[in-house]
């Protein structure tokens, strides 16, 4: 796990860090801007070199060689643009030619990024975009922008808390797009119009999309961030915007306690426990019930047993209505079959204390659903409620809210989830014109909290939260990103890998994560042309490299 942080949350570590006397502001600052041209040269190694103009000595000895490389450096009124003005002076003392737009006034400048501004000032000075002309093709800013090597977005970071408006035009209006003319724009911790904190676009509803669309904010193809990744750089439109994010260390202490509980952890890596001990049998590793549909609609609730079995559950059984036993005997060799018709048959079989975890949901049906559902959750069994379990109860959702407990797990999609939590999905989908902007992580919370239960969020972006406001997101993005997961039957694999966990003993959050994690991990080890089948049946791959 690693922390995800909030814009307050990074300030309040700061200050602490100034505080306690440990650093001053302008040396995170120098720290902050040095991290970015290092990232620069990383990410584009073949500008790693220093340049000094005829009859100067180079800062360092290395070879000069090329032409003078350009950057521009887009400076806002705070210490976002601090940081610009540290990174304009480190490029300068390299050998590059630097050119700065200051989108601020000087005399309002935070004292720390005035120190940096005088420090520029006295090397190259600064541009200001009101008095130049931009529309044109002779403009300054277009000009500067189609010759630069590099552009840097130091307008805004963590500190926005409104739409770029009219700044955005003037700088957007400088792009040109069919061109590619800017092929490496850097951002300094967040893209600007990018809400850190949900990861949401702040500004104006793009007409015809329906959501608010990245291109209100600068899309980056880097972006450097420091500390801790924020949580905006993986949810929402984050992903779409920050291109790659690099996270800089600026010296901070590093946390000595357990996470806290109102800090978003990011999970990074697979369980710990998945290996079965040498000693035990079948019934050590727990039993699984999973409910079918009827005759004809058996196939999802199969995909989530047999996910259920490759991760380890000792035993599962599909539960199945009297029309569809003879057609899922002719599937199955290694699962059990139990006939489930009615709520009556379905009380008989959890007689059998054995049975220590339940799915229903996928390829269920409404009707069924929404007669079985409530017998589940009197059991107080541990129990994944999936698709038709969670839509059967979208015209009243308190007749399922007053049953759950904190043994089950909800794994909602969008429209799922829109559908159980009405007035939740609105607020996540309102216009985000200020920030921080309700975010998926305030909704699942949320959500987590009125069911009293782990809600998975599902999504390239997964959150999961349970009750007490613990939360975490698994996000299938940047080099883990597995677009062929978004295929008929993953989510009932989902489903099914996190019941085996439950069968297991895992706890409902864990379960959850651990499961996000392997289903995401089978998908890049298969890779493209992936089907839901293929899903149980890579995972022993994926068990292997853990034990390993």
């Amino acid at each position: 796990m690693s922390e995800l942080l909030t814009a307050a949350q990074m300030r309040a570590i700061e200050q602490a860090a100034i505080e306690s006397g440990d650093v001053t502001g302008l040396e995170l600052m120098e720290r902050a801007g040095q991290g970015v041209v290092e990232a620069i040269f990383e990410e584009w190694p073949e500008f790693d070199c220093v340049r000094g103009d005829a009859g100067d000595k180079p800062p360092d000895s290395r070879h000069i060689a090329g032409p003078m490389k350009r950057a521009v450096v887009l400076c806002g009124p705070g210490n976002n643009g601090g940081d610009g003005f540290v990174v304009a002076r480190l490029l300068h003392e390299r050998g590059w030619q630097v050119e700065v737009y200051f989108y601020g006034d000087a005399e309002k400048l935070p004292p720390d990024a005035r120190v940096n501004y005088d420090r520029w000032c006295a090397l190259g000075g600064v541009l200001h975009p009101w008095l130049t002309k931009i529309y044109d093709d002779d403009g300054f800013l277009r000009r500067s922008l189609f010759e630069a090597d590099v552009v840097v977005d130091a307008l805004f970071g963590i500190g926005l808390t409104r739409g770029l408006g009219a700044l955005h035009n003037d700088i957007w209006s400088a792009f040109d797009l069919d061109t590619g003319a800017i092929d490496r724009l850097v951002a300094v911790d967040v893209p600007s119009g990018l809400c850190a904190d949900s990861g949401r676009v702040l500004g104006q509803q793009i007409e015809g999309h329906g959501s608010y669309g990245p291109v209100y904010a600068l899309q980056s193809d880097l972006t450097v961030t420091f500390h801790r990744p924020k949580v905006g750089h993986f949810v929402e439109h984050g992903p779409l915007v920050c291109g790659r994010v690099v996270e800089v260390d600026i010296g901070l202490e590093q946390p000595r306690y357990a996470p806290r509980p109102d800090v978003v952890q990011q999970v990074l890596r697979g369980p710990e426990r998945l290996l079965k001990p040498s000693l035990g049998h079948k019934f050590s590793h727990g039993h699984a019930l999973i409910l079918s549909g009827g005759s004809g609609k058996t196939g999802a609730a199969r995909l989530a047993a047999r996910g259920a079995l490759r991760i380890g559950a000792g035993l599962v059984t599909l539960g199945v209505p009297p029309a569809a036993q003879q057609e899922v005997a002719c599937q199955i060799t290694t699962l059990m079959l139990q006939r489930v018709g009615d709520a009556q048959a379905f009380e008989n079989a959890l007689e059998d204390q054995r049975l220590n975890a339940l799915c229903l949901g996928p390829g269920m049906g409404f009707e069924r659903a929404r007669e079985l559902v409530p017998v589940a959750l009197r059991s107080r069994r541990a129990t994944v409620l999936d698709a038709d379990a969670l839509s059967a109860f979208s015209e009243d959702p308190e007749t399922l809210f007053e049953r759950l407990h904190e043994q089950v797990v909800l794994t909602p999609h969008g429209g799922e989830f829109a559908r159980l939590f009405p007035d939740i999905a609105a607020q996540l989908h309102a216009p985000p014109t200020k920030g921080p902007a309700y975010s998926k992580v305030d909704a699942t919370r949320a959500a987590a909290a009125r069911a009293g239960c782990t809600v998975l969020f599902k999504g390239a972006d997964t959150v999961i939260a349970s009750a007490d406001g613990t939360c975490a997101v698994h996000a299938a993005v940047y080099d883990r990103a597995t677009p062929w997961l978004a295929t008929a039957g993953s989510g009932d694999v989902l489903a099914g890998f996190i019941t085996g966990l439950l069968a297991r003993g895992f706890a409902p959050k864990m379960a959850a994560e651990s499961a996000a994690w392997l289903h995401v991990e089978c998908a890049r080890a298969f890779g493209p042309g992936l089907i839901a089948e293929d899903l149980p049946e890579i995972l022993p791959k994926i068990l292997r490299k853990l034990d390993g």
